[in-house]
């Protein structure tokens, strides 16, 4: 099913005679293939046979994918175990010492291969760097495995190879907009933290957002005051949570300290009563009456005691107003 999802993918890519297969040259070619040609190129690749090549034959990809290869790997060896492999992965020469091949997609294949000993099922194909990337990412496309954040490094690595935005957006089934979003976050989150945090498949797309808000907002671009927040254990997305949540605490104090102090007001001074020690305010529904000498305190309980009397006059002198 794997291989039949892959195979209608790169057909909607378009398709032409794809030319024979060739040997190795010496050297590799600089003149990258467009989208599509590439897609027909792995059209050509799926229908031919697979080989059975050593692993030890095989290098790692430069400029890997995904983050994780170990991750759910117990499953696929299972699979392998039982039922073998039934999805090929793709090689490309490579030059100099060491292995005969390096990967260019099907690293979690082959690392289950390796596991239990076993040759991995592989097509072979001539391709430089830049080949190598935009097939890594029509497979993955195809197979729809990566999260957002593998997706934005993967952008990013796209782009650096030089790449326009509108081919980025093409192999990786992606609008402006959102490329732009997964650009944004790679560029603005700093690698290790993106790393500490892992591939965190369950998170989506807005806590990734959240997260490059606040490192622009704090001011973290070096990582040195935000790494120490993300927690060494628990799952991706509970690290990216976490980290997101310290975040938010330490932008909303710097709000606070940062918000201008309102000065605290004198109280208006109250009016004294000629000749005496009495002093009172009257505000709104408030009257204040103070004494300042010791004789004369107790008519602050004096009035306390009439208060009921005063105020019956008062109403009484009102009702006949």
């Amino acid at each position: 099913m794997k291989r039949d999802l892959l195979a209608k993918s790169l057909a909607q890519m378009g398709s032409k005679p794809a030319a024979p297969a060739t040997p190795a040259p010496q050297q590799e070619t600089t003149a990258p293939r467009s989208i599509k040609s590439m897609s027909d190129v792995l059209s050509q690749v799926s229908a031919q046979s697979a080989q059975e090549v050593d692993v030890a034959e095989i290098a790692d990809s430069e400029i890997a994918d995904r983050f994780d290869v170990a991750d759910g790997l117990e499953d696929l060896i299972a699979s392998i175990r039982t039922s073998g492999q039934q999805l090929p992965a793709l090689l490309r020469y490579r030059r100099g010492a060491g292995p005969r091949y390096e990967v260019v997609y099907g690293r979690r294949r082959i690392a289950a291969c390796r596991a239990l000993g076993i040759k991995v099922k592989a097509y072979i194909k001539e391709m430089d760097q830049r080949e190598a990337l935009v097939s890594q990412a029509l497979e993955n496309s195809a197979r729809l495995e990566r999260s957002f954040i593998e997706q934005a490094i993967f952008a990013t690595k796209l782009e650096e190879q030089g790449f326009s935005r509108s081919d980025i957006g093409e192999v990786l089934a992606v609008d402006k907009g959102t490329l732009s979003k997964l650009i944004g976050v790679a560029r603005d989150v700093p690698d290790t933290i993106i790393y500490k945090i892992g591939a965190a498949h369950e998170a989506g797309r807005r806590p990734w957002l959240e997260l490059r808000r606040l490192v622009k907002s704090i001011g973290a671009g070096s990582c040195d005051a935000v790494l120490p927040l993300v927690p060494g254990s628990g799952t991706p997305a509970e690290r990216l949570a976490a980290a997101i949540e310290a975040m938010q605490d330490i932008e909303a104090r710097a709000q606070r300290e940062a918000a201008p102090q309102k000065p605290a007001s004198s109280p208006a001074p109250l009016e004294r009563l000629d000749g005496t020690s009495l002093a009172f305010k009257a505000k709104g529904k408030r009257i204040v009456v103070e004494v300042t000498a010791t004789d004369d305190q107790g008519f602050i309980g004096f009035v306390e005691g009439n208060l009921e009397r005063l105020y019956r006059e008062w109403k009484q002198r009102e009702d006949q107003s």
